[in-house]
């Protein structure tokens, strides 16, 4: 089992499936939701994942039509995102793990997005695009 938090803690949870491939998100919404150079993510299966605590303090936010972006209301930690057309799948903000992993990151995606500032130095396979990607 895995177990997460957000900055503040108030909301924490559980995900007791297996993590998918962990991609390096470089489009310029992960960069503006995390503010940073990617966003780090995992999908999940949404069925295996739930609130401990904190379910009231989670909010979503419609980035785009059909994709929305959940995070802490209290102090703006990012969670998940997940697509209206794919109810069953979650994309985990690795970050707000507890639990120590072995996973590392796998790939870039939306390589072609990075910020001008940040040089890819990992070795980590580059795709421009999601389709291109392991991550579906």
């Amino acid at each position: 089992m895995l177990k997460g938090t957000c900055l503040c803690g108030q909301i924490q949870y559980e995900y007791t499936g297996e993590l998918g491939p962990i991609a390096m998100c470089h489009c310029s919404q992960c960069r503006r939701a995390q503010g940073s150079a990617y966003g780090t993510n995992s999908p999940i299966q949404a069925s295996h994942f739930q609130f401990v605590a904190g379910r009231e303090l989670m909010k979503e936010f419609e980035s785009k039509p059909g994709k929305k972006r959940a995070f802490c209301r209290e102090c703006g930690s990012p969670l998940y995102s997940r697509l209206d057309s794919k109810p069953e799948a979650l994309r985990l903000r690795i970050g707000t793990l507890t639990t120590p992993i072995a996973a590392k990151p796998s790939y870039h995606i939306f390589a072609g997005s990075a910020a001008e500032w940040f040089e890819f130095s990992d070795g980590l396979p580059r795709y421009t695009e999601l389709e291109d990607s392991p991550l579906l």
